[in-house]
């Protein structure tokens, strides 16, 4: 018996509420993401948005780029700058970034770490949690306004 529900994948189009629906969406992020020109679906005869195989494929790149913190204007300068300068520009900035946030990240989860490794009583007389602490006062590492922080 064949399900009634085709993976979208192997249909040759896709009406809007198909292709937001894959993802996981609300249809109006796709309208939106069309209005910022991010989509260019083709349209029907009645006018009705018509997704193919590219559409698919450009939602999830979207998505991808979207995850790795990139705007909507950063994601539509990616795939659309044709040059190939701007696009490496923008993608070496957003390298930078995300190399910076892992480095706070891995920083911070060393932090933790030693504290849970700690037999101490008081975490605050432990040499281990003390050096942890004393290395970021060496690297220069502030607090930051608007970082997560917990208090």
């Amino acid at each position: 018996m064949k399900s009634t529900q085709e993976h979208p994948r192997t249909r040759r189009s896709l009406g809007i509420g198909a292709l937001a629906a894959h993802y996981g969406l609300a249809t109006h992020v796709l309208r939106h993401w069309e209005s910022v020109g991010l989509l260019t679906p083709r349209r029907d005869a009645a006018g009705r948005r018509v997704y193919g195989e590219q559409d698919l494929l450009r939602v999830g790149a979207i998505l991808c780029a979207k995850d790795a913190g990139l705007s909507l204007a950063d994601i539509h300068t990616v795939t659309t700058a044709r040059a190939g300068a701007e696009r490496h520009a923008l993608l070496a900035a957003r390298r930078t970034a995300l190399q910076e946030e892992i480095a706070l990240l891995t920083a911070q989860l060393a932090l933790v770490e030693c504290g849970l490794d700690c037999d101490h009583e008081d975490l605050l007389t432990c040499p281990t949690f003390q050096s942890v602490v004393a290395e970021r006062a060496r690297a220069g590492r502030t607090f930051e306004p608007g970082a997560r922080h917990r208090s």
